[in-house]
């Protein structure tokens, strides 16, 4: 009688020894706040330094190739480097959200075109054209997470055209 009334008010001992089981592995995978600020630090300077290279080799022969690779693996691993912050499922949640998944999208694929028109095409000129439209997309892209910052510059661009 005493295990019905148990399991009835949710006292079962099972539930106790799933929780306990589901605690621990989420104990277990969960960074601490210290380690995901380090490991944000480290992955974003990383993708920093990773563009800066790039930008040494515009010196080198083939150096836009090289370039386009670099800064696009720089960018990308720029963007990694939140999920440390905020987890990959928030990340990719927050990034697919409604007010910024075109942005995301543009991203996207102007990193894979910039890729593919340095390694696989070997032109340079598409290459610097998919790096030119992704720094304006990554700048889109990075100016949704600051609350009336495209607004704000929709305004900006359209006073000064017109």
């Amino acid at each position: 009688m005493d295990k019905l009334r148990r399991v009835l008010s949710g006292n079962d001992s099972t539930t106790d020894e799933e929780s306990s089981i589901i605690t621990t592995i989420n104990e277990a995978s969960t960074l601490s706040w210290s380690t995901r600020i380090k490991s944000f630090c480290v992955c974003f300077v990383i993708g920093i330094l990773l563009s800066l290279l790039g930008s040494f080799a515009l010196f080198l022969h083939r150096g836009l190739t090289v370039f386009a690779v670099f800064y696009t693996l720089g960018n990308i691993l720029s963007i990694a480097s939140t999920c440390f912050l905020m987890g990959p499922f928030n990340q990719l949640k927050k990034m697919f959200a409604s007010t910024r998944i075109i942005a995301t999208c543009v991203v996207i694929v102007s990193f894979v075109l910039t890729l593919v028109a340095a390694i696989v095409l070997h032109k340079a000129g598409l290459a610097l054209l998919f790096i030119i439209i992704q720094s304006l997309a990554m700048t889109w892209y990075s100016l949704s997470y600051i609350p009336w910052a495209r607004d704000a510059v929709k305004k900006t661009i359209t006073t000064c055209v017109v």
